[in-house]
């Protein structure tokens, strides 16, 4: 895979990192929503990534971070070569990934992070209640229970908080997710604004 320029969003499940990636995508040139769990979710059965993560899926293990980072390297190169992600023109804004801090590690060589966006949502409760109504309306079983939701929240803070560790402070802006989805969009848009105002 091709050195690329990305920017990362974090934020807990249900802090609203896909919403606001697909916005910032639709009024920025340059920008690309990249989601794992999209990927993952658009495997073809067929295709070797497909094969590759259901060995895994069907037998109700977790992705090994090696796994993830092959899968996510192949999907990059297949939208370079399909001429849909242009590397010398365009950014991803990457959703999901990295995780872990081992995936970090493994991507520090490909990817040059410009820019981090961190949702913020410190009362736990307003992202049970998110994810329980999106539950209900998408009909998504991994966020149908209160005690899965929760186990998600933790699995968060504790593993993909730590990647936040390994980069400089100063490409970090925290943003507060409890906000309306207008709000937390507006301030983002004004964060990467003022990043492309400063490079």
């Amino acid at each position: 895979m091709s050195n690329i320029s990305a920017f990362l969003i974090f934020g807990a499940p249900g802090s609203g990192k896909g919403t606001v990636g697909a916005k910032l995508a639709n009024v920025t040139m340059g920008i690309k929503h990249l989601s794992t769990g999209d990927i993952f979710r658009g495997l073809s059965p067929a295709s070797e990534n497909g094969k590759l993560f259901a060995s895994y899926a069907n037998a109700g293990k977790l992705v090994p971070d090696e796994v993830t980072i092959q899968i996510f390297s192949r999907y990059v190169g297949g939208l370079i070569d399909t001429n849909k992600f242009d590397p010398a023109k365009q950014a991803f804004l990457l959703d999901g990934i990295p995780r872990t801090v081992e995936q970090a590690k493994l991507i520090k060589n490909t990817v040059n992070v410009k820019h981090i966006f961190v949702l913020e949502i410190s009362d736990h409760s307003v992202i049970i209640e998110r994810l329980l109504k999106r539950a209900a309306i998408e009909g998504r079983k991994d966020d149908i229970h209160e005690s899965v939701v929760r186990a998600r929240i933790d699995e968060y803070e504790t593993k993909t908080a730590a990647v936040l560790s390994l980069y400089d402070s100063s490409i970090i802006t925290k943003i507060n997710g409890a906000q309306t989805p207008d709000e937390v969009f507006r301030d983002v848009l004004d964060a990467y604004i003022k990043f492309n105002t400063k490079s």
